[in-house]
């Protein structure tokens, strides 16, 4: 891998977004994930090599290392933001179909839950792992997503709720989802979600952490 490339895994895995991020300490005025991501385009590097010889690699150390509870939440953001600086330079790629992702995935926090930190890692995860990432946000009724589910066809769905109370409409939105589009595959997770759950409501999977969304993911494209 060019050295390019190494300098940029780093930075997500680290946390370096940019050139004024003093994070971490032993970067302090070196170009970051930003810098970098443009450079290794503008050197002649392919977008696609670039996610899948930096930013995917280096997202699912992140992830593992956090599944391991080596690094928390605000590591992990970090990573994810650098991972986003770096995105934002390989997104016209995507967009005008030069180059491809693994798919889609549709993601929000289901209707009358407003927590997002959970679901916006996951998000992050999910697209530093080379898939497109629709965010419908917080508070999501079942219209909304079937609505994305008709703009974006076999796309992969996930379902976040943090509180015991919205677990209910979940569940609801899980069933219309069943009954409509019957063979999409439907992630679910948060706090009080458990596997059980998951097979209890109909939903094909779940993971206490980002990480193992993502190897799912990568499970059902392979």
């Amino acid at each position: 891998m060019s050295e390019i490339l190494q300098k940029l895994a780093y930075c997500v895995e680290f946390g370096k977004i940019d050139k004024t991020s003093p994070y971490p300490p032993d970067m302090n005025g070196e170009d970051g994930a930003d810098e970098l991501a443009k450079q290794a385009l503008d050197s002649g590097i392919k977008p696609d090599q670039i996610l899948e010889s930096a930013l995917i690699p280096a997202m699912a150390i992140v992830g593992n290392k956090f599944s391991r509870k080596e690094i928390y939440v605000p590591q992990m953001l970090m990573a994810a933001k650098s991972m986003s600086s770096a995105m934002k330079h390989l997104k016209p790629f995507f967009q005008s179909g030069e180059t491809k992702r693994k798919g889609k995935f549709i993601i929000g926090t289901v209707a009358g839950d407003l927590h997002d930190i959970g679901k916006n890692l996951v998000a992050m995860m999910i697209e530093g792992g080379g898939w497109e990432v629709i965010d419908l946000g917080v508070d999501v009724g079942t219209d909304k997503f079937l609505n994305a589910i008709g703009e974006n066809p076999g796309a992969v769905i996930g379902l976040s709720a943090l509180l015991t109370t919205t677990m209910e409409n979940m569940k609801k939105t899980v069933s219309a989802i069943r009954e409509k589009h019957s063979g999409l595959k439907i992630l679910v997770g948060g706090a009080p979600v458990t596997m059980e759950y998951c097979e209890k409501i109909g939903a094909d999977f779940y993971s206490p952490d980002p990480q193992g969304a993502v190897n799912y993911l990568n499970q059902i494209v392979s």
